[in-house]
């Protein structure tokens, strides 16, 4: 279990990152969601131990991280939004490197896990071309038999499926989900339909606060009548968004479709329609000024 506690990081430029972030993150997947700039990156290093927070406790099973990072990185699986790769050096060659980093010191032992990553990730036919020349869906899938290089008991991936087309998307879901039966998964996203098809828990965070917690379903379900639809002209959106809660625009036909949070018809010819975790999302972001 990973328990964090008023956690807080302001850069020396002022930007406050981080204020007061309280979560507990069980076994599983656990989703933070969040736009650009909302501080997901920063948390994720501060869980990785490549930053410090100015304030808060951070402890995993019972065991302060601050106060021991470098235990903490022996149970700890890292994929950042970008890695860097050694030209010309293929898979299975640099994932037995990594594993000498990591201390899996017993080459057997470790030409096994490597053995093993390869297949889990569905990169053993590739294992020895360089992994430089990787597509976009492949290195992410490196970077997540990488993460998993001395069994961590917690994985922190952050952004891994932008950019990835449909097919790759579904297959790093795949992957994810698997890995996540056993230990402790944070995926850092602001895909929302990545946290709703992977997370049984979730955050949305911004400006660095936490602004909803908890099961995407029930979060859903909060929203029940309150979410509204209509097709309108791009002439007529302005004075709509002056007078209602817009929570999206979507282009249709060359027209536009909003979704707008009331607790009434907002307006004639507004139609009711059930939510989804995007009005949760954009509810959250509206509510905190976005």
């Amino acid at each position: 279990m990973l328990r964090l506690s008023a956690i807080s990081k302001t850069y020396p430029n002022g930007v406050r990152a981080l204020q007061g972030i309280d979560l507990t993150i069980e076994k599983g997947l656990f989703g933070l969601l969040g736009p650009n700039g909302a501080g997901k990156s920063t948390l994720m290093r501060i869980l990785a131990t490549l930053q410090l927070p100015d304030e808060g406790q951070l402890l995993f099973d019972g065991v302060d991280v601050l106060a021991a990072p470098q235990a903490h990185r022996r149970h700890l699986g890292y994929l950042p939004q970008d890695f860097g790769v050694y030209p010309g050096v293929s898979a299975v060659e640099l994932l037995d490197h990594l594993g000498v980093l990591k201390g899996l010191t017993n080459a057997r032992q470790r030409r096994e896990q490597v053995d093993a990553l390869l297949h889990q990730t569905n990169l053993h036919a590739h294992r020895k071309k360089a992994v430089s020349g990787f597509s976009g869906g492949m290195r992410q899938r490196f970077g997540i038999a990488q993460a998993l290089l001395g069994q961590p008991r917690m994985l922190i991936v952050d952004e891994p499926t932008a950019g990835l087309d449909p097919e790759e998307r579904n297959r790093f879901h795949n992957l994810l989900s698997e890995v996540a039966e056993d230990i402790v998964v944070l995926l850092s996203t602001h895909i929302v339909e990545d946290v709703r098809q992977l997370c049984p828990r979730m955050a949305i965070l911004s400006g660095g606060r936490v602004l909803r917690e908890g099961i995407p379903e029930q979060l859903v379900t909060e929203l029940t009548g309150r979410v509204w639809r209509k097709t309108v002209e791009k002439l007529e959106v302005p004075a709509l968004r002056a007078s209602q809660t817009v929570l999206s625009t979507q282009l249709s036909g060359g027209r536009t479709v909003l979704r707008v949070l009331a607790d009434e018809a907002p307006a004639p010819g507004f139609e009711r329609v059930p939510p989804d975790l995007e009005d949760v999302y954009f509810a959250a972001l509206v509510g905190h000024g976005r």
